[in-house]
């Protein structure tokens, strides 16, 4: 590895540690941040990386290979299905408009109709990495724009396959690969042998996927190395990138392929977990690199042009957005979430104006504005997002449920529950059943349309903006329950309520023990992680069929809550030191065992008869009765 590669690699690790969290503590998520740092370092600002550190794009590329891997391997074929009609509907009503008004503008400023339909096909692209990371750091991958938004990209994913296919068949000539370029396979063949070696190779991914990929996971499985494992989830996406590479198609669209295929085997969680710590690192340089690529004298250059390319392209982009969100009954202020997110020109854009600049249908010229038009478009999405939140939605967005939502937040009550999906609807239902109101807060403009339906009263509005707390009685009210489906947008909830209504009292879901420590570091004392009581009841259930009578196996789950909550504010305050968490996570354990085996030494009732083999076959209760 040379010294100018570990320069540059340096240099944007730096800048993310530096520029990411300056940009989320502004609010403009992790994503902008990125872009931002490789603007700043690129070679036409500080030019920390000059035109040679472009290199390091082939690296974080690899990022982009591993996000499109995971996202093949969340679509489940039964999940697929169930989402059908949205990912036939929405999808295509988008990519089939958007296209044929890029085919119509490029036509009428001077392409070929073989460059304006390759070039609207690409242009139609959105980008799957910016999308959905910004859903989830903002918590909005479950509402109903970011189901729709998941839908737009995953048949835009899809499509790729066939758009492959298509664009050696609009080349004028059979592909001369470059000199200082890497020949493929398909180079030189004529167009019609070309979409049958991709369509081969298609075929090749995913009958490797189902007779080779899951027999060697299977035989990996069984050594039990678990750096094993890791290595040949890394083998598998790297070694279909490179197939996909060699033949001169698309390292991501082959994992993507990879994912689908392992979606339905039993190492879908498996690999999903040893591949997501790669992702996330790779995916940051790929944005950095996005940003350090700009050619920003191309834009000083034609200043113009660009602007009114950018300009119109998401302009097309957005307005097509907007009448299929119409199209699908997304409210305002989803549809403009699903709009916004959506108006840029995707990373798979690089790759298939790379391909068609292969096939000599568009110039190089025209190849590098539009490369640069995607790295820009991608650049300016997270600012509109931001643009939408801060000033368009609170003047416009809401205007809709404020008339229908004034009387009812006026109404105050001495809980407040922000977040009501599963897991605050639940506690709403049991307060209620148990004569105790709350005032409930959603930002999900659809799940409050449904919910009024149901009968509950919703207050529409976002929890973590102090004159919403305000206008829901957080002055006057007792109990405020944190229930938001995002932790780190369930922490800022926290974070604000603290400072300003130290008096109440914050009960807060958390979704893991790692985000349980990450409150217990701001102070939180009420805190209950969402899976703990469900594994217990579970583990009492466990008990009862084995003959424990209820009341000693529900009284030795409520004492295993107890000490494990214990043993948890404990471990917290190891959690940086490694060694010494893995000794105090052992010491807790027998602890916490040692403990138990008391309470039943206490309780006879529970007693080591109750363990013993017949107990399996029926024959005795904790008693030792015969049943």
């Amino acid at each position: 590895m040379s010294t100018a590669f570990l320069h540059d690699a340096l240099i944007y690790l730096a800048a993310a540690i530096v520029f990411v969290p300056i940009a989320k503590k502004l609010g403009m998520g992790s994503v902008l941040g990125y872009l931002i740092a490789g603007i700043i370092i690129g070679p036409f600002f500080l030019g920390f990386i000059g035109q040679e550190g472009k290199n390091i794009m082939h690296f974080a590329e690899f990022g982009v290979v591993m996000l499109l891997f995971l996202i093949g391997l969340e679509l489940e074929p039964s999940n697929f299905w169930r989402m059908r009609n949205l990912i036939m509907g929405t999808g295509s009503l988008q990519m089939g408009v958007t296209t044929f008004l890029f085919f119509i503008a490029l036509l009428f400023i001077g392409f070929s109709w073989q460059a304006a339909l390759a070039s609207g096909l690409a242009l139609s692209m959105s980008s799957t990495a910016i999308v959905m990371q910004t859903l989830r750091e903002k918590g909005l991958a479950k509402t109903e724009s970011g189901k729709s938004s998941l839908a737009a990209l995953l048949f835009q994913d899809i499509a790729v396959i066939p758009i492959l296919a298509l664009l050696p068949l609009l080349a004028l000539y059979a592909v001369n690969a470059p000199s200082n370029e890497h020949a493929t396979i398909l180079s030189g063949l004529p167009g019609w042998a070309q979409t049958l070696m991709l369509l081969g190779t298609v075929g090749l991914v995913i009958l490797s996927g189902r007779f080779v990929i899951v027999p060697f996971l299977r035989f990996i499985a069984r050594i039990h190395l678990p750096e094993l494992f890791t290595a040949s989830a890394l083998l598998i996406v790297m070694g279909t990138a490179y197939i996909m590479g060699l033949v001169g198609l698309s390292p991501a669209l082959g994992t993507f392929l990879a994912g689908v295929v392992l979606a339905n085997s039993e190492f879908r969680h498996e690999l999903e977990s040893d591949i997501e710590p790669f992702k996330g690192i790779l995916l940051g340089l790929f944005f950095i690199a996005v940003g350090a690529s700009i050619n920003f004298n191309m834009i000083v250059n034609n200043p113009l042009k660009i602007i009114a390319l950018v300009c119109g392209i998401i302009v097309i982009k957005a307005g097509v957005l907007f009448l299929t969100g119409k199209f699908s009954r997304l409210s305002f202020d989803q549809n403009l979430l699903f709009t916004l997110g959506l108006a840029q020109v995707g990373e798979f854009a690089f790759v298939l104006f790379s391909f068609i600049h292969q096939l000599n249908i568009l110039s190089a010229e025209w190849t590098d504005m539009m490369m640069g038009v995607t790295a820009i478009s991608m650049t300016v999405t997270p600012l509109l997002l931001l643009i939408n939140e801060r000033l368009i939605l609170p003047r416009f967005g809401t205007k809709e449920t404020e008339g229908k939502e004034a009387d009812e937040i006026d109404e105050r009550h001495q809980v407040i529950i922000a977040g009501f999906g599963h897991f605050g609807s639940t506690i709403g239902r049991f307060l209620r059943a148990n004569g105790l109101n709350a005032t409930i807060l959603d930002n999900d403009s659809d799940r409050v349309d449904l919910l009024r339906k149901m009968g509950f009263k919703v207050f529409y509005g976002d929890a973590t903006r102090v004159d919403i707390l305000k206008s829901a009685g957080a002055d006057q009210a007792k109990i405020l329950i944190a229930a938001i489906d995002s932790p780190d947008v369930n922490y800022d909830l926290v974070e604000k309520t603290q400072k300003l209504f130290p008096h109440l009292t914050i009960m807060v879901r958390a979704k893991s023990r790692l985000d349980a420590y990450e409150l217990i570091d701001s102070g939180v004392k009420d805190i209950y992680r969402e899976s703990l009581d469900t594994s217990v009841r579970l583990g009492i259930d466990v008990l009862i069929k084995l003959g424990v009578r209820k009341y000693t196996a529900t009284r030795a789950g409520q004492n295993f809550i107890k000490y494990d909550e214990t043993a948890m504010r404990k471990l917290a305050e190891q959690r940086h030191d490694q060694s010494a968490y893995i000794l105090t996570a052992r010491e807790q354990i027998e602890l916490q065992e040692q403990l138990l085996t008391n309470d039943r030494e206490v309780n006879p009732t529970l007693n080591d008869h109750a363990w013993d083999s017949d107990l399996f076959e029926g024959k005795f209760t904790d008693e030792g009765s015969e049943k």
